[in-house]
């Protein structure tokens, strides 16, 4: 389904808003949207829909294959600042109590055991551990060989920081750390810092969430909602996520500021990434918390 726009999608969409979880794309250009797609569909969202401007075109074997119902495509610009959070928001007054997730086109959800198990089959647990949020780990992708792959974006050669992963307290008004909440950095974006606005080189973003009319995302990835910006309940750990993006890859080279410094993206800690769920784990970058 195409939407002209997204009070349409609102007004139209009830089939994509019955019952989640739900992926929100939102496509800042061409690279890998396709892909992008099909991830999401592999690992059991009901629905996927993609916003993105006049520039996105999704691949036909998609709009026209078998999981053509679950896939919609809403008219959206992305240049306005906070476009993401607004549009978020505005698909979670319409999905009270439902899951959603979202992320940007070259992003790909790995969640513990995703090879075997959906993500419906993990908000449901997550709901029986009293949780309404989840924690995830924006992981930096990249690609080898930026001479072939100028835009750093290559499935089958990607790469990311095996190491250099590091959190500092989050402080309130009064400079006290909030309680079970952290401020996470790591990869290109702490490598490359000096390309990188401070506002954005944190890694952390709560990215699946559980509708709340009283919770509104803002432009920092976190919620007005408190306990949704904690990594874990106060009696034990629980499940995270990560996100494997190329999407801060993709800013470096393509910012003038740094796309002419940057003739790599390799360093000592560098590894190939596997695109599987254990080797993020091992990795550190998520945590199974009591699901086994």
């Amino acid at each position: 389904m195409n939407y002209a726009n997204l009070n349409e999608f609102l007004k139209r969409g009830q089939p994509v808003f019955a019952k989640g979880p739900v992926a929100l794309i939102f496509a800042e250009d061409p690279v890998e949207v396709d892909s992008t797609i099909l991830h999401h569909l592999k690992i059991g969202f009901r629905n996927v829909v993609v916003f993105g401007g006049p520039t996105i075109e999704i691949d036909q074997d998609i709009t026209q294959g078998p999981s053509a119902a679950r896939v919609h495509f809403v008219s959206y610009d992305l240049l306005p600042d906070n476009a993401l959070p607004q549009a978020v928001n505005a698909v979670s007054d319409v999905m009270v109590g439902q899951w959603i997730y979202y992320c940007y086109n070259a992003e790909y959800l790995f969640f513990p055991f995703c090879e075997t198990r959906t993500i419906g089959e993990m908000v449901t647990f997550h709901t029986e551990e009293r949780r309404d949020a989840m924690l995830t780990y924006a992981v930096d992708l990249y690609a080898r060989d930026l001479t072939d792959h100028p835009d750093a974006v290559d499935l089958n050669e990607a790469y990311l920081d095996r190491s250099g992963y590091f959190a500092l307290g989050r402080p309130d008004a009064n400079r006290h750390p909030k309680e079970r909440q952290l401020d996470f950095f790591g990869g290109l974006r702490w490598r490359f810092e000096e390309y990188v606005p401070k506002p954005r080189r944190k890694i952390d973003r709560i990215s699946i969430f559980r509708a709340n009319p009283d919770a509104r995302l803002m432009g920092d990835h976190t919620f007005t909602v408190e306990e949704y910006n904690t990594y874990a309940c106060p009696w034990h750990h629980n499940l995270t996520a990560a996100v494997a993006s190329f999407r801060a890859a993709k800013a470096l080279r393509r910012n003038p500021g740094s796309s002419f410094n940057i003739n790599t993206f390799m360093w000592h800690a560098s590894t190939k990434f596997e695109w599987d769920s254990a080797q993020l784990m091992d990795l550190g970058l998520m945590e199974p918390g009591q699901w086994f």
